[in-house]
Parts: structure tokens; C-alpha cells; sequence
């Protein structure tokens, strides 16, 4: 293929957003701004992190354990 991996990452993003509707692509741009605002807080020092096996814990707390298949 005469495109280098950059090229070629930014043509397979292309194609994949031309599949995706126009409400995905708006729910991807608003992850992506909050994503971004996180990152603002953490590294100002006054964002809070919880270690994923706390957040996995207090979800089956809440939810009940589920099979990760389901």
C-alpha cells in the first residue's frame, strides 16, 4: 500500500465515521470534551481517580454480579 501508517489510520477513521450516524459522531465529540475537561482537572489537582477495581466493586455491589458475556 503506497499510503504510510498515518495516512492510512486517518483513511480507516474516515471510513469508520462515514458509517456512523450523525448522533454517534455527537456523542463521540461530547466524550471527547469531557474527557479533555477530566484531564484539566486531574492535572490541576483537583480532579479525584478511583482505581477500577473500586468501581467494579461498588457496581456489583449495586447491580448485582453479571456475567461479563452478558
Amino acid at each position: 500500500m503506497a499510503l504510510n501508517p498515518e495516512e492510512r489510520s486517518s483513511l480507516a477513521e474516515d471510513l469508520w465515521d462515514s458509517n456512523r450516524t450523525p448522533e454517534e459522531l455527537e456523542i463521540d465529540l461530547a466524550w471527547a470534551v469531557e474527557v479533555e475537561r477530566r484531564v484539566v482537572e486531574i492535572d490541576a489537582g483537583i480532579g479525584t481517580l478511583t482505581p477500577g477495581e473500586d468501581v467494579i466493586r461498588e457496581l456489583r455491589a449495586k447491580y448485582g454480579k453479571r456475567s461479563s458475556r452478558s
